[in-house]
């Protein structure tokens, strides 16, 4: 704010070497994930900006003003034009590799899938077959495979 050079007080916390007072906390951003369970297979989806053939859940960034289960019928709603269930809190999970905090759910969704432009494919998967991945929002299908009695195989990422 005054033009002062900045230090690094602790690891992401960023202030100011006067007196001015500013302080950049560098705080995760939170980031809903949603379970997807559409016909009774969930559905994964590849992003177009994805290299791979890597399918994920559902996602996106909370916006101002917006609480995190609203996120994720927006999104489900955005990305596959599904109209989603009141969606039910799986966990909250750090993904401290991108400085974000993963908000877990689940929603139940009907209507007819359209892809948006953020996205490429998408595939049904039943739940006996999902394969979990070892981060972020990795672990949020892991754990609601796990409350239906199932416990995934886990895929390490590069």
């Amino acid at each position: 704010m005054c033009a002062a050079p900045l230090f690094e007080k602790a690891p992401g916390r960023i202030e100011c070497s006067m007196a001015c007072g500013f302080v950049n906390y560098d705080n995760p951003t939170p980031v809903a994930a949603v379970v997807v369970e559409y016909q009774g297979s969930i559905v994964l989806a590849h992003n177009r900006a994805w290299k791979g053939d890597f399918y994920g859940l559902i996602t996106g960034f909370v916006d101002h003003g917006e609480g995190p289960a609203e996120c994720a019928v927006r999104e489900v709603k955005e990305e596959l034009d599904l109209d989603a269930e009141p969606p039910s809190l799986i966990g909250v999970y750090p993904f401290e590799q991108l400085n974000q905090v993963i908000i877990g759910y689940h929603v139940r969704a009907a209507g007819d899938i359209t892809l948006n432009e953020e996205l490429d494919r998408y595939q049904l998967v039943s739940p006996d077959e999902c394969v979990a991945w070892s981060t972020g929002t990795g672990f949020a299908l892991r754990d609601w495979l796990r409350s239906k009695g199932i416990e995934p195989e886990m895929m390490k990422l590069p």
